[in-house]
């Protein structure tokens, strides 16, 4: 008897029972349901909410797999600038080799397999509890969590903080489709105010350095928001393309801009995420950059002032360091917590670009923004909808009001029309 046939069977021999959930989850997630309709009028698609997932999912693998050459990249570049060599990135000779993508494996499978592990297994235990059937949406999230923290974060931190994103995200609001905070970002929160030493990304983390001899557990080596947070921009030897391509330090999926914008098109194009929340949020984070630029040039700050680093930084620059681009792509566009009306879009994605530059320049703890500024618009996208709907409604009063009234048009029909607009 195949797989299937069995978890098929499991299912009916549980089916009403108090582990049935489980079961279900377990065949869902191997195999697509084979449960169709039978009678009555239905909008009949090819897609689902697992293979939805599944294309952001593919989405997200590029990013995965560039994260884990860079890890060991940036271990070698960090052991080298310990003893006075910059090192000079070469993608065919220094950055795709075997010895990179192994440190990488050795640090960033174990997040990847904890954060699914640990927040399958809440899933799980709330299906059964609740009798809900195991829903797909952290299928994302779980391969989201492991990309948007340092890679040094220590796995039974990251597992705590799975733990609480997954209960208070989205559990508590009832699930998938009813949380109101991306459940992604409020791991990453908890992280960043539970354990803020661990967020801070200021030290360059190198891998098994108690058996290098005369290298530091931790060399000093700042992220390009860490230099610029302190006016040292003068002491940043990365280029544009390095920028652009990825070869810096920060969290594990977030330097690649270059993957992170084929990813955003690819969503785009299998109209996964929207491109007006995408294209909003790149204006709004020019906008800002560009009025702080303009506050430098005009004198009202000086170079002594802390502020003068990140203000000073290029305002388009904004876009390819930090976590900005990949906030931007793959959490900010989530169906769920993200406005739901076009007009909203462009209003809630715009703010989200905005004050992220801003909270990135006065945030004095750690000098990146986007996830704040994704959480706190979360909770006024309701809100923003809501306005953008009573603002169509009234236009649409007006224009009944002022329409003329046809000869053969009797007042009921009149009044009918005006009560089903409103």
């Amino acid at each position: 008897m195949s797989l299937k046939n069995k978890l098929h069977n499991l299912k009916e021999e549980y089916k009403g029972k108090k582990m049935a959930p489980a079961f279900n989850a377990i065949h869902t997630f191997l195999y697509a349901p084979n449960e169709t309709t039978h009678s009555g009028s239905h909008v009949r698609g090819a897609d689902d909410l697992k293979r939805t997932m599944n294309t952001v999912i593919m989405a997200l693998i590029p990013v995965l797999l560039f994260s884990m050459f860079n890890a060991g990249y940036q271990h070698f570049a960090a052991i080298d600038a310990a003893n006075g060599v910059v090192r000079e990135v070469s993608v065919f000779g220094n950055f795709l080799t075997w010895e990179n993508f192994w440190i990488g494996i050795i640090k960033v499978l174990p997040l990847v397999v904890v954060s699914y592990g640990v927040g399958l297994i809440v899933e799980f235990i709330f299906a059964v509890i609740k009798g809900h059937e195991v829903e797909e949406g952290y299928l994302v999230t779980g391969m989201l969590v492991p990309l948007i923290v340092p890679i040094d974060t220590p796995l039974w931190m990251l597992s705590i903080a799975v733990i609480f994103g997954v209960v208070i995200g989205k559990e508590v609001f009832g699930g998938t489709g009813m949380n109101i905070l991306n459940p992604a970002l409020t791991i990453r929160a908890f992280l960043f105010f539970a354990y803020p030493t661990w967020m801070s990304g200021d030290k360059v983390w190198v891998y098994d350095a108690v058996n290098l001899a005369g290298t530091p557990d931790a060399i000093s080596g700042e992220t390009i928001l860490g230099y610029l947070a302190q006016n040292k921009a003068a002491e940043m030897t990365y280029s544009i393309s390095d920028m652009f391509f990825g070869f810096i330090p920060g969290s594990v999926g977030e330097t690649s801009t270059f993957l992170i914008l084929l990813g955003g098109l690819f969503l785009i194009f299998s109209k996964i995420a929207s491109w007006r929340i995408m294209l909003s949020a790149v204006l709004g984070a020019l906008v800002m950059g560009l009025m702080f630029n303009g506050v430098v040039s005009s004198g009202w700050i000086g170079e002594t002032s802390k502020f003068y680093g990140l203000m000073s930084f290029t305002f388009w620059k904004h876009l390819i360091v930090g976590g900005l681009a990949f906030g931007i792509v793959y959490m900010a566009t989530d169906p769920v917590t993200g406005s739901q009306t076009n007009k909203g879009k462009w209003f809630y994605g715009f703010f989200i670009g905005f004050i992220s530059v801003m909270i990135r320049v006065f945030n004095p703890a750690y000098p990146e923004g986007v996830f704040l500024a994704i959480l706190l618009m979360n909770v006024f996208a309701p809100t923003i909808d809501h306005y953008v709907i009573r603002g169509n409604v009234k236009k649409r009063l007006k224009r009944l009001k002022n329409a003329t009234i046809l000869p053969n048009d009797s007042a009921s029909k009149s009044e009918k029309l005006k009560a089903e607009t409103v």
